[in-house]
């Protein structure tokens, strides 16, 4: 045995650029446990807190920021799934309070929406802005705090989703007819999840990432109670069966994914299906500007779009497009009404001889019931026809708060200067279905399009093709690109070809199966002309999706009834680990 001495010499020495210890600090005992030593204890130096907590309120903070890449325009459809399997952590360690739990959940949320929602400020301020961002944090927030109050019920990655899924039917009803912006199934247009849809809505696609995600944490945690070298057979058998239900769910889950892939699938390629084929086309017109006062100069938009359509009809004479049966006008493609403006109409009668083909056009009128003391408007869309006049029309029913009302005006105008400039807008009524050339088509105009009902009610009504008019002069690329994947989620909930026509774009034309078969760049005239199938078949997500998002909302009630029988109705605190322990360990929660 050496002396003193010896051994002294051969003791390990300190890295020169390893960080000064900081209380509850990570042990670094091998390569990757070293490598997140350095990141906690650099976040807990710069942070003033304990290395454990400041690892763990970061953790959070990567959730969300991983759960905005999974959305347009990066479209990592997985990083969804990464980020229920890390909040699913975070949420189910013995150390989690409720208020941790809420507070996880609201560091998650406004991780997520600041940047999802950073469009909605370029033209109206910061405030709303953050004001916007804020509000949605809360539903995550209310998701941490009963996640952490249900995580005791056998089965949690299963209720945790059906919290989820509740809370965002929550959010698309409350407040102000409620913001669907940011649900989950939206950033799945690019995953092999997405047939789920025509399953089950868009809640069940949510549903089913949540769940996933969550799935796989709690399959780690079991594989590290299962791991040889641990002890206790009891131990063991417990996590054998932990993997065992949530396998059997993936697989299931995995099945019916497949089994709906292959009809969605019907609509790959332009104009392939087993409905009667037609062409149609969209105008881009453009705007003479972006944001508020693109419609400053509203001749100007309708003429531009105008242009547009001859432009179109005089590339049918050669053959450089095709023959359309139908064109379609985005929103507020005639901010001047048609109806009581004789040089308007006679604009759109000129535009729909020359294409030969009846145009859908989006138009502001007066409501019936405004008066000069206090003006009201529809927005609508009507059809005219080159041979027959105006016809049917489709006043948008859903309206967007802050956007075509105001609501609560005397709080809203102090957040920002651009509140006295929304108009008043009403809310108009009817099926959402128009008929044009003989084809039924379903309208949901730009905000609409949001929610799970406006599509579902005009295929219910007898739509074979849906239509998507939008204005989003007022924001930028990036909301259009999240809307297109909203309307591409809506094409597979369906199975409908769905055809978008912006006015400042992105346009598109979306098959069955989520494919884009045509698309515009943003901002540029364009138009775009494509064959396309009137489909007939209704999918089980539009006869009984209302029903299937009924039963998630009842589970989550369910969980949260048997967390309070399981506890008495009270939750006790759980002890605190000891700060030498690992802030990342799968220290088993609740089996």
């Amino acid at each position: 045995m050496g002396s003193d001495a010896e051994s002294s010499d051969r003791a390990p020495r300190p890295d020169a650029d390893e960080p000064e210890a900081v209380p509850g600090a990570v042990p670094a005992t091998g390569p990757l446990t070293r490598l997140a030593a350095v990141v906690t204890n650099r976040l807990a130096r710069w942070s003033g807190l304990p290395a454990e907590r400041a690892a763990t309120l970061s953790a959070a903070v990567l959730t969300g920021l991983l759960l905005w890449t999974s959305f347009p325009v990066l479209d990592w459809w997985w990083a969804a799934v990464v980020a229920f399997a890390l909040l699913g952590w975070l949420l189910v360690r013995p150390a989690t309070t409720l208020a941790g739990g809420l507070g996880y959940g609201v560091l998650f949320g406004l991780a997520f929406y600041l940047p999802l929602l950073t469009w909605t400020g370029d033209f109206v301020g910061v405030w709303p802005w953050l004001t916007l961002a804020v509000c949605c944090g809360v539903y995550p927030g209310l998701f941490g705090l009963l996640a952490v109050a249900v995580r005791g019920v056998p089965g949690w990655p299963i209720w945790f989703a059906a919290l989820w899924g509740a809370l965002e039917w929550a959010k698309s009803a409350f407040p102000f007819s409620g913001f669907p912006w940011g649900t989950v199934g939206f950033g799945q247009t690019t995953g092999p999840l997405l047939p789920l849809a025509a399953l089950g809505g868009v809640p069940l696609l949510s549903v089913a990432i949540v769940w996933l995600g969550c799935t796989t944490t709690a399959i780690t945690i079991a594989i590290g109670r299962w791991r040889p070298g641990s002890t206790g057979t009891h131990r063991r058998r417990a996590a054998v069966s932990a993997v065992l239900l949530p396998g059997i769910c993936a697989s299931l889950m995995w099945l019916a994914t497949t089994l709906a892939a292959p009809q969605e699938a019907q609509g790959v390629g332009a104009g392939s299906g087993t409905g009667a084929p037609i062409v149609v086309a969209a105008v881009q017109g453009s705007v003479p500007r972006l944001g508020y006062d693109f419609n400053a100069q509203r001749r100007q938009v309708l003429d531009y779009h105008l242009q547009e359509t001859l432009r179109l009809a005089h590339d049918v004479t050669p053959g450089r497009a095709q023959q359309p049966q139908l064109v379609i006008w985005p929103e507020n493609a005639s901010d001047i009404d048609p109806l009581t403006n004789a040089d308007a109409a006679h604009q759109i009668a000129a535009a729909a001889a020359a294409i030969h083909a009846p145009i859908l056009v989006g138009a502001v009128r007066a409501s019936p019931d405004a008066t000069d003391e206090h003006p009201a408007w529809l927005n609508s869309v009507m059809v005219f026809d080159p041979q027959s006049g105006w016809g049917e029309r489709h006043d948008k029913a859903i309206i967007q708060p802050f956007g075509e009302y105001l609501p609560w005006p005397g709080v809203f105008r102090h957040l920002s200067t651009y509140a006295d400039r929304v108009s008043h807008f009403v809310a108009g009524h009817g099926p959402g279905l128009v008929h044009a050339a003989g084809v039924p088509v379903g309208v949901a105009t730009c905000w609409e399009v949001l929610f799970d009902r406006a599509p579902r009610r005009s295929v219910l009504a007898g739509a074979q093709l849906l239509a998507v008019p939008t204005n989003n002069a007022t924001f930028d690329e990036t909301m259009s690109r999240q809307q297109l994947a909203i309307a591409t989620t809506r094409a597979v909930e369906h199975h409908r070809y769905v055809v978008v026509a912006g006015t400042s774009g992105i346009s598109a034309v979306i098959a069955p199966d989520g494919h884009q078969l045509a698309h515009t760049g943003f901002n540029q005239p364009a138009y775009i002309d494509s064959p396309v199938r009137l489909e007939t078949r209704l999918t089980p997500a539009t006869r009984w999706g209302p029903d299937v998002q009924g039963l998630l909302v009842g589970a989550a009630v369910a969980a949260v009834i048997a967390a309070l029988l399981q506890h008495g109705l009270r939750f006790a605190e759980p002890a605190r680990p000891s700060r030498r322990s690992l802030p990342n360990s799968l220290t088993p929660p609740y089996a």
